[in-house]
């Protein structure tokens, strides 16, 4: 690979990463011409930090696009469900702690991941090990574990990236 293939994907990403920030002062400062000598040094500074701390990704714009109703709808309807057990005179909640093995590559594919898998219906990460994690189940009767390998293969679209081949025999 060459060095100019190499940078390529990322002059997108940065520049995005510019926009970003300098909307962000933009909006702050409600868009007064005066503060721009300390913004855009601190735009370039926080541009330069997000770039160390948060490498660059590909990004499948059409995925995310695709994913953020399914989001919204899920997180949605898990907090119905969730209204409703609590509610419900009986409490008709079969918890249980899974442990499920983690298949997208580490970095923000996998915070991604385990941020959204906390919003769906009745689940909840208790904890992480390495590659597994501990997934707090509101009932265990559910189908969740295919929901939680379906937005794993969603969000692997997303960041363009493969899923590792390893088989969750612990959460059936």
């Amino acid at each position: 690979m060459t060095t100019v293939n190499m940078l390529t994907p990322r002059i997108p990403s940065v520049f995005l990463r510019i926009l970003i920030f300098l909307l962000i002062w933009w909006v702050i400062t409600d868009g007064a011409l005066a503060s721009w000598w300390i913004g855009l040094p601190a735009v370039l500074l926080a541009v330069i930090i997000s770039v160390i701390l948060v490498p660059t990704t590909t990004i499948n714009w059409y995925e995310l696009f695709k994913f953020i109703p399914y989001f919204i709808i899920r997180s949605f309807v898990g907090g119905v469900d969730v209204a409703m057990r609590a509610l419900h005179p009986k409490l008709p909640i079969v918890p249980a702690l899974i442990e499920y093995p983690l298949r997208l590559p580490i970095g923000l594919p996998q915070v991604f991941f385990i941020n959204t898998v906390s919003l769906l219906p009745g689940t909840l990460i208790a904890d992480s090990h390495g590659d597994t994690l501990e997934v707090h189940i509101l009932d265990e009767t559910s189908g969740f574990i295919d929901e939680i390998r379906s937005v794993e293969q969603s969000i692997a679209k997303i960041f363009v990236v493969t899923l590792n081949e390893r088989e969750n025999n612990k959460g059936k």
